[in-house]
């Protein structure tokens, strides 16, 4: 493990960890819970609603007869993995980023990306709000996904801040020569545009990462599976032959 990024990790005693672990409202608690703060936010988006539905949300390609195209849900797990490899080498909190990673695409659309274009497009006309999935994915843990708690009442997911900021920052569709973490701790409704703000920690700009390797080596793969890159590139190339 190089662990180069030990020294600004999110964990306890960096200057980041206590606006990190913050939760609009607080968590029941139990004296037994072996879980850390990033670990119990893990356990609850997993069982949250938003994430059983990425399993029939497709990556880019909607609508495939092919079982193999990419899933949302199996893109969520290659960005996981990938994180984690990269995280765990570099001495970050991989409960962090194994946390963020699996909440990151919560606010994703059906339909691969045509989908959310749609979407942005229906909500410019009827409400005068374009529809993008990083802030989609913040208003359903903090407004509308709910889970029961032990006295039986429903509240929202409740996550902490650096879970909630690493799913509205996460955007990786932009090109970028180097990324690191802001400094400012802010309200993350002040976001008004995908990638206006930096991640907050390391272990966000990891997923960020993750999340471009991920998609971009799974689409090629999916384009090639389905015969698209090839006929794209047949087309193409008879424009170079010289007849």
């Amino acid at each position: 493990m190089n662990g180069i990024l030990k020294n600004v990790a999110t964990i306890e005693g960096n200057e980041k960890w206590n606006n990190s672990i913050k939760r609009e409202r607080s968590l029941y608690s139990r004296n037994n819970d072996l879980r850390s703060e990033f670990e119990r936010d893990y356990t609850r988006i997993i069982h949250s609603q938003a994430y059983r539905r990425l399993k029939h949300k497709t990556q880019v390609f909607f609508s495939p007869e092919n079982d193999h195209i990419c899933t949302r849900i199996e893109h969520v797990v290659l960005v996981e993995s990938i994180s984690y490899t990269i995280a765990k080498y570099l001495g970050l909190n991989t409960e962090l980023t194994k946390a963020i990673a699996t909440a990151h695409d919560l606010g994703h659309s059906p339909f691969g990306h045509q989908g959310e274009r749609i979407l942005s497009e229906i909500s410019k006309r009827d409400i005068g709000e374009t529809f993008w999935h990083e802030k989609n994915g913040l208003e359903l843990v903090d407004k509308i996904e709910l889970l029961e708690n032990p006295n039986g009442n429903l509240q929202n997911l409740d996550l902490t801040y650096a879970v909630r900021d690493g799913i509205i920052s996460h955007c990786g569709e932009i090109d970028e020569n180097k990324l690191k973490p802001r400094d400012e701790y802010i309200d993350l409704y002040d976001y008004t545009s995908p990638n206006q703000f930096a991640p907050y920690t390391w272990e966000g700009c990891v997923v960020k990462i993750a999340d471009k390797i991920s998609y971009l080596g799974r689409d090629i793969i999916d384009g090639v599976t389905l015969g698209i890159f090839l006929e794209f590139w047949m087309n193409n190339l008879m424009n170079y032959i010289p007849y």
